[in-house]
């Protein structure tokens, strides 16, 4: 009797959409499975148009937005969460200014393109996944039906906000057995991180929770592109379904020790509100 009263304990909290245990949620991570976390910025896109990122945003105003990966040590792994970009035709094409390769950026915390073990890619547009062939080593950690809806069964685009080139890549590392399709939201694909859906920033992009000393981080990635869609409940202005992100801002808000600790995918201001660890790079708890 006891195992069935915790098993319906269980679905109940699945049904209220509960995060994954393990992370503690406010009440902070289990021992065993903290981690680091830092901010790495490799670049920047100065000017770049605050329409595209906040709904509603005046069309004259223009910040410069920060491109960022973000690293997660402990537990014997080096783990990425997105992996930047680097392919000539991107440089080209968006000029990024103080850019250093994301491979090359992390050595800022003595990490070698070789030494990552994982790499959870948010979502398949460019900035955020074309840098992964640049880690030889690492699996990728990637939705299930984000991968099958933008890349088709040869490689090649089957919806048009995945690259060309990134579904080939995507592709090939999946023949090669580096890609975990990750079936679904609130995951834990190793102990003390999970992945979450629901931000419609792409089909199926997912943000991030890690447990660290501090209680969880909410990795937002593009699901919140600055710390004004998060402070002022705005949608970001490229999603798929504005309700839905509007849900998953909340939802981060649930699973993250404090609010401080929800991170966008844009903000320059995470190297002013975190501590700096060494150039370019912000210690996130």
């Amino acid at each position: 009797m006891r195992s069935v009263n915790r098993a319906l304990r269980v679905c109940m909290l699945l049904a209220a959409g509960c995060a994954a245990p393990s992370l503690g949620g406010r009440g902070g991570p289990a021992a065993a499975s903290r981690y680091e976390v830092h901010a790495v910025r490799f670049g920047t896109l100065a000017k770049f148009p605050k329409r595209s990122l906040i709904a509603g945003a005046p069309a004259a105003d223009s910040l410069d937005i920060a491109l960022m990966v973000w690293v997660v040590r402990g537990g014997g792994r080096t783990i990425l969460v997105d992996a930047g970009f680097y392919r000539e035709k991107f440089m080209r094409q968006w000029k990024p200014v103080d850019y250093v390769k994301p491979s090359e950026a992390i050595g800022a915390l003595g990490i070698k393109p070789e030494d990552v073990t994982d790499i959870v890619i948010s979502h398949i547009h460019w900035d955020h996944a074309d840098g992964a062939d640049l880690f030889p080593r690492a699996k990728l950690w990637l939705q299930k039906e984000e991968y099958e809806y933008y890349v088709t069964d040869s490689g090649t685009v089957k919806q048009r906000a995945i690259d060309a080139d990134v579904a080939k890549m995507m592709f090939g590392l999946k023949a090669a057995g580096r890609i975990n399709l990750v079936n679904g939201d609130a995951q834990e694909i190793m102990p003390g991180i999970s992945v979450y859906t629901g931000g419609k920033h792409t089909f199926a992009s997912q943000f991030v929770g890690v447990a660290t000393r501090s209680g969880t981080v909410v990795l937002a990635s593009d699901n919140a592109y600055l710390y004004e869609n998060l402070e002022k409940h705005i949608a970001i202005n490229q999603t798929l379904d504005a309700a839905s992100n509007l849900a998953a801002q909340a939802r981060m808000a649930t699973l993250a020790a404090k609010p401080g600790l929800i991170v966008p995918g844009h903000d320059a201001t995470v190297f002013t509100r975190f501590p700096v660890a060494a150039k370019r790079v912000a210690r996130i708890d």
